[in-house]
């Protein structure tokens, strides 16, 4: 009887959660103002980004080797594209890339970022990695909410749980037509990004928008901020 006991016990023990240095959401703007060819070349860029060598380098410095990463797509409601990973290397992250481009898009209609950003606090806490950093990557083109929770309330309950909002501010999509919200970035910084560390880095265009994911990856795993 007390091995029977014994052994109820640990299949009821949860399994220890798996260490890795930073935790990270990116929550990629999928909203009505964006274009399916707007999606694929976002995901392009996150995919060039994770898998560059620098990035990698990054990833291999860090105290445990490695990172876990989730892609989500925000709009009136959130889609995991690419669930929990743990990123250790070229391998790991090429993996990551090759499913992130795959799936059709999943996210639809206006803005909800108060609600996008609690799912992303809601996926750190459930999944099975505990990192040093938990970080939330939102990225987007407007500073509109147009359901769900107000941005202020779920900035402050995100931060409140020891997590850190950065922010990618989109200022042009492929520049055909004038940025809608040239001071996007002050916005973000003023309303959005909170947290230990928390910065904004702007994509002015959509030539710079890859390059923007890499250096702000490169903060985020690194622990660094922006001079």
């Amino acid at each position: 009887m007390r091995s029977f006991i014994l052994l109820l016990m640990l299949f009821a023990t949860p399994a220890a959660a798996e260490e890795v240095d930073l935790e990270l959401v990116l929550l990629a703007d999928a909203s009505g103002s964006i274009s399916d060819a707007e999606i694929r070349f976002q995901r392009q860029g996150y995919a060039a980004a994770l898998t560059d060598p620098r990035v990698l380098s990054v990833i291999g410095n860090t105290l445990y080797g490695s990172i876990a990463v989730t892609y989500v797509e925000w709009a009136a409601n959130t889609a995991v594209v690419v669930d929990w990973a743990r990123i250790d290397g070229a391998e790991s992250a090429q993996s990551f890339a090759d499913a992130l481009l795959a799936p059709p898009r999943q996210a639809y209609g206006q803005n909800a970022i108060g609600a996008a950003l609690l799912d992303g606090k809601r996926l750190i806490e459930e999944n099975d990695f505990e990192g040093w950093r938990k970080v939330i990557d939102f990225s987007g083109d407007s500073p509109n909410n147009y359901s769900g929770p107000s941005i202020e309330s779920a900035r402050d309950e995100v931060v409140a749980a020891g997590i850190t909002i950065n922010g990618l501010p989109i200022l042009c999509r492929f520049c055909d037509t004038p940025a809608r919200f040239p001071d996007l970035a002050a916005i973000y910084e003023e309303r959005i990004i909170g947290g230990h560390g928390a910065f904004v880095v702007s994509a002015a265009t959509e030539e710079d928008l890859a390059e923007a994911i890499r250096r702000k990856l490169i903060l985020e795993i690194s622990g660094l901020t922006p001079e």
